[in-house]
This record gives structure tokens, sequence and C-alpha cells, in this order.
């Protein structure tokens, strides 16, 4: 398990995704900025105060061959503008696509479009994954949108899934792709990518 995630870099025509580390917390703050995305109370986008923590999180979710965080990068200037990564992978089967984020400007641009593309596309044809999952929550609406037009499909709401640091009950709204789907759903994104970007 500990080499099935274990230092990948992923590069398309407008991103590539190289490991996170402990060297990208200001430019990781400074895409989050962007937009003031921690603002966002739905989601963990990290800020001044909860920065070292989001990346001794993914950097220890690494270290136990669980996840594997990467930055965001745009082709066309070279700068980190979010992150992404493979997390809940308990065993060399299935794994889920999280904790994503992009500075607001870059939103509807394409960036999600390849991001999820090269995602799927490593876990399926390369780590040969039966079924990739996306979970968020409830009260996303833009993010549940955004996993429906990737081509997931929905497989149910866990209520009260988490507790929130407020002290909120979270209803997460989990996602999936199967390994049989994975041929047709990356016909879909590759259509999407060629016509638009």
């Amino acid at each position: 398990m500990d080499k099935w995630l274990k230092n990948i870099h992923l590069e398309g025509k407008l991103v590539k995704l190289l490991p996170l580390n402990s060297n990208h917390k200001t430019d990781l703050l400074k895409a989050a900025s962007d937009g003031d995305l921690w603002n966002l109370w739905y989601t963990s986008v990290p800020n001044k105060q909860t920065i070292d923590d989001y990346i001794e999180l993914a950097l220890s979710e690494n270290q136990t061959g669980r996840a594997h965080a990467f930055v965001v990068i745009d082709q066309s200037t070279k700068k980190i503008i979010g992150s992404t990564r493979y997390c809940n992978a308990i065993n060399s089967n299935r794994l889920e696509i999280g904790y994503t984020w992009y500075a607001k400007s870059t939103q509807r641009t394409g960036i999600n479009t390849e991001c999820k593309l090269l995602l799927l596309q490593h876990a399926f044809e390369k780590l040969n994954c039966i079924a990739v999952e996306f979970r968020t929550n409830w009260h996303n609406l833009a993010s549940r949108a955004a996993i429906s037009r990737l081509g997931a499909k929905q497989d149910g709401i866990l209520r009260n899934h988490l507790i929130d640091t407020d002290g909120a009950y979270r209803d997460t709204v989990v996602f999936s792709i199967t390994k049989e789907e994975w041929p047709s759903v990356k016909k879909s994104l590759m259509f999407k990518m060629h016509k638009k970007y």
C-alpha cells in the first residue's frame, strides 16, 4: 500500500499536478485568497490560521498511504492555483478524489475538467481502481453539479455523517464512477476538453 500512492506527477495542457509539500504554504495561501475561498463554510480551504494543520494532515495521510495530496499548477502562468488529492484509500481498488479547490479566477475555465480527467485516468488506467468516489457537503450545490457533470452517479446521502468544527451536523453526498463506466466518462471528458478548450 505504501508504494501504491507515491510520488505521482500528472500533466495536461492546462494544468500540472505535483505532490504537495510544506514549501507550497505561501503559494497555497495566495491561491486561496483569490476569492477568499475559506469563507465558504461548506468547504475546507485553508487560511492563515489553518494552513499549517492543513498541510500537516495532508502529509501525514500521504505517509500512511491513505492519500496523495497535490498542488494544482496553471500551465500558462506556472503558478499554484489550488489543491486536490486522492484520499480515503483504504485498499488498492477504490479511492476518493477530494479536498479540491481552485482560485476563484480559474474556476469555470476547464481547469477542473482536466484535473479530474488526469486523476481519473491515472486511477483507472495505472492504479487499476474498480471505482472512484467523490463526496461533498449537501449544501455545496455547485460542487454537486460539477461532480454530476463529470459523469459520476449519486450513490446516496450519508445523513449526519460528520460534525463540523462549530458543532453542526453535516450530510455528505456520495457519488462514484465505476471501472465499467470509465470508458464512456473518459470519452465525455475528452470531448468537453476539445470542444471548449
